[in-house]
């Protein structure tokens, strides 16, 4: 045996959880730190995308583009990822309750780009739990979130097999009072 292990031999990814004021600025950024050696991409969605709100929709008023990028529909999802080949792209999308959604919105386009979604690397992070329990940004009741994280689970263990469908965060639940006992149950 020679020592070498291509899992763990694999270089580290490289990325920087970013996202701002609209798609086509967030775009930009992202091309300037892949120029510069950035590895993958971590998208940061601002609130009313995180919370299923259309950017013109009243209640986003005064928060679109604040702490993330806005995404309301696939052309927005274009923009963000112009000339950005997602089939050589490791993304990490930042977003639970509407997960699922932005998912669909990232297949769409790897789909209009030609890629084969066997191929797509990256993560949701889909812990619609942790919203209802520590942030206040969920969709929907415990139930039907529950659901949403299972089927997203099912369908990337068929369909994308090298996508990572969740990613449990139990920071939010420390910072809501939660002991390390329970952020790990």
């Amino acid at each position: 045996m020679s020592g070498k292990s291509p899992e763990r031999d694999k270089p580290w990814l490289f990325r920087t959880y970013a996202g701002h004021s609209t798609a086509k600025a967030s775009n930009e950024l992202y091309r300037k730190n892949l120029g510069k050696g950035q590895t993958g991409l971590s998208v940061a969605f601002d609130l009313p995308t995180q919370t299923g709100y259309d950017s013109d929709h009243p209640l986003a008023r005064g928060e679109v583009g604040k702490v993330g990028v806005p995404i309301s529909h696939l052309g927005d999802m274009r923009s963000l990822f112009e000339g950005i080949p997602l089939g050589e792209m490791n993304t990490s999308m930042t977003i639970n309750a509407t997960a699922a959604w932005l998912l669909a919105l990232y297949i769409a386009l790897a789909d209009e780009q030609g890629v084969d979604r066997s191929k797509l690397t990256g993560t949701v992070q889909n812990d619609i739990l942790k919203e209802y329990l520590s942030r206040g940004t969920y969709v929907f009741p415990p139930a039907p979130s529950l659901r949403l994280i299972k089927d997203t689970i099912v369908y990337t263990g068929r369909e994308l097999p090298k996508w990572n469908p969740t990613n449990v965060c139990s920071y939010h639940l420390q910072e809501a009072g939660a002991t390390p006992v329970q952020e790990l149950a």
